[in-house]
C-alpha cells in the first residue's frame, strides 16, 4: 500500500527532466530541496509530499519557469498567481474552466486544450503538440492536474470526473487511480476528461483572502490535495472493495458502520465531490476494466459480476463509459506491448510495464 501523502519519484524525476544533461545541477537541486539523494539513481520509489513540494519550488526558481522547463515557451514567475486572481472573479466554475484554458494559452505553446459540449456534458480535450514523446504523459498530466485542481479549489470541493482517457500508454508512476479514478483508460484515440455538470454549476467559493492562503500553500494546495483521496469517499471505496457486488451495503448500512446519520454521510460525501451512486459506478467500471484486461472471463460472466442481468445492458453501459464495446476494449488492452521497466535513465522515466488495477 502506498504511503499516505507520498508522491511517486516518477513526478520528481519529471520535474528534473530539463536538467537531464546536468547531473551536478540535479544534485544541487535535490540538496537544496532537502532530499537525501545525490542523483536520480538514489531517489527512493516514493518521496514525501513535503520533499516533493520543496523540489517543485526549487525547480521553479532555478528555471524561472512555473512549468519546469517542460514547455517550449513556459510560464514566467507570477503567471500562476495572475491566472488565479482572474479566476476568482468568474461567476461559476464552468466559466472559470473556460477562462483558465484561455489564460494558460497565453503562456504554454505545447499544449492545446478546449472545452467541448457533448450531450449536455462538458468535456476537456487536450492535445500535446511538443516534439518530445517522452514528455507527452508528464506534460499532459501536469497540465490537467493544474486545471482540475484549480476547479476543485474554486468550487470548494472535489469535482467528480465522470470519464477520463489518455492518448498514450500507462505512465510509470502507479498513481493513475489516485489521480484519475478507477475507470481511467489509456491508449485511447484522444485525451479527454469529462467533468460532473453539477460541480461545474457551482459558484466560485474563494475570495481574495483565501487566494493568498492558497498560493502560499502551493503546490500542496493543487497537486497533493488533488491526488490524495481521503475522508469518507475513500472509506466507502475500501468498504466496497472488501466484498462482492451482490453484498455491497446500502448507504444506510454504511452510515451505521461509520457511526453517522444518513444525512451526515451524504453531506460528507458531497463535500468531497462524491455521491454513493458515483462511487458504486466507479467501482463497477473498475471491476469490468480489470476483468477485461487481466482475465479470460467471458463478457457475459463479467456483466453478471458487476450487476447486469443481461449482457446486452452491460454492452450498452460499457459503450457509454468508454465509447467502445467490451470486446474492442479487451482487444485494445491485449494489443498494448509491455513498456520497459523504470530506470534511472531520464529518457526512460516515463514508461513501465502496465500494472494490474487494485482488485475490488
Amino acid at each position: 500500500m502506498k504511503e499516505k501523502h507520498s508522491v511517486s519519484s516518477y513526478f520528481a524525476k519529471a520535474l528534473l527532466y530539463s536538467f537531464r544533461e546536468k547531473p551536478l545541477g540535479i544534485q544541487r537541486l535535490l540538496e537544496t530541496a532537502g532530499i537525501a539523494a545525490g542523483s536520480l539513481d538514489e531517489l527512493p520509489e516514493r518521496i514525501s509530499a513535503k520533499d516533493f513540494s520543496a523540489l517543485w519550488l526549487v525547480v521553479v526558481q532555478a528555471r524561472r519557469d512555473e512549468f519546469f522547463g517542460l514547455d517550449s515557451h513556459g510560464m514566467p514567475l507570477g503567471s500562476f498567481a495572475l491566472i488565479c486572481r482572474g479566476l476568482i472573479q468568474a461567476p461559476s466554475v464552468e466559466k472559470a474552466l473556460s477562462q483558465s484554458l484561455e489564460y494558460f494559452k497565453l503562456f504554454l505553446r505545447d499544449v492545446e486544450c478546449k472545452v467541448e459540449l457533448r450531450e449536455k456534458q462538458r468535456v476537456v480535450v487536450v492535445r500535446y503538440t511538443g516534439g518530445d514523446e517522452y514528455l507527452r504523459a508528464v506534460v499532459t498530466e501536469t497540465f490537467l492536474v493544474l486545471i482540475v485542481g484549480l476547479m476543485c479549489w474554486l468550487a470548494g470541493r472535489r469535482i467528480h470526473m465522470t470519464r477520463v482517457q489518455f492518448d498514450y500508454p500507462l505512465p510509470g508512476h502507479g498513481d493513475e487511480q489516485l489521480l484519475w479514478g478507477s475507470g481511467v483508460i489509456f491508449n485511447a484515440g484522444s485525451t479527454e476528461i469529462e467533468l460532473d455538470p453539477e460541480g461545474l454549476r457551482l459558484p466560485i467559493s474563494p475570495d481574495r483572502q483565501s487566494l493568498y492562503a492558497f498560493l502560499r500553500n502551493a503546490p500542496q494546495s493543487v497537486f497533493i490535495r488533488f491526488r490524495n483521496r481521503e475522508g469518507y469517499s475513500a472509506r466507502v471505496h475500501q468498504r466496497l472493495k472488501s466484498c462482492r457486488y451482490d453484498l455491497w451495503p446500502t448507504l444506510e448500512q454504511l452510515a451505521t458502520e461509520f457511526a453517522l446519520s444518513l444525512s451526515s454521510l451524504r453531506r460528507a460525501l458531497t463535500r468531497e465531490g462524491a455521491s454513493y451512486q458515483q462511487i458504486k459506478d466507479d467501482m463497477r467500471r473498475s471491476i469490468a476494466f480489470e476483468r477485461l484486461r487481466d482475465t479470460s472471463m467471458s463478457i457475459a460472466d463479467i456483466a453478471q459480476e458487476v450487476g447486469f442481468r443481461e449482457p446486452s445492458a452491460f454492452h450498452r453501459a460499457f459503450k457509454q463509459w468508454t465509447g467502445v464495446s467490451p470486446g474492442a476494449f479487451r482487444q485494445s488492452a491485449l494489443a498494448v506491448a509491455p513498456a520497459p521497466a523504470l530506470t534511472s535513465d531520464p529518457l526512460a522515466i516515463f514508461a513501465r510495464a502496465p500494472e494490474k488495477a487494485n482488485r475490488p
